[in-house]
């Protein structure tokens, strides 16, 4: 499927195409109705495939859209943590800088950012403002331009009480 704003495939903004050793898995729990059994099936996907940032993407938003904001919080930082290996970024995030990699363009950099949104989300979710806002600054420090969808955040924080 492409973005109809970027004209990019959507594998490309959310960790790129899952392997095939775990693609039967993610196509069962996509079909699946039991939330249980779609879950289990995506984390037996993470564990065959554990360096594929996509699966973490699809973890996070499923415990996320459950409103299970520590376990999309463990899965995000995950995948963070795979997608900073393999942009070559740090392992604390407070320390990447913009010219450690191109933020912009599709690959493990970009979904790295994606997934500091993300989290910037998932900390506003748990009422930890300060978190979210620190998550949101460097977002906007990697991608000023706003190519991450920052600004719904940015919004959230906005009408979600005093500054601060």
């Amino acid at each position: 499927m492409v973005n109809i704003l970027t004209g990019e495939a959507s594998s490309d903004l959310f960790g790129g195409d899952v392997p095939p050793q775990a693609r039967h898995l993610v196509d069962q729990a996509r079909t699946e109705a039991n939330p249980q059994r779609a879950l289990a099936l995506l984390w037996t996907a993470q564990v065959c495939a554990p360096e594929c940032p996509s699966l973490y993407y699809l973890l996070y938003k499923f415990h996320a859209r459950h409103a299970d904001f520590e376990q999309a919080e463990l899965a995000a930082l995950k995948g963070l943590d795979v997608a900073a290996a393999q942009a070559g970024l740090p392992d604390d995030w407070r320390t990447v800088t913009p010219d450690m990699a191109d933020f912009l363009a599709p690959g493990p950099a970009r979904f790295w950012v994606f997934t500091l949104k993300a989290l910037a989300y998932i900390r506003l979710r748990c009422q930890d403002r300060a978190a979210a806002e620190a998550y949101l600054a460097k977002v906007q420090e990697l991608d000023p331009l706003g190519g991450s969808g920052a600004g719904v955040i940015e919004a959230l924080l906005r009408g979600s009480g005093n500054p601060g």
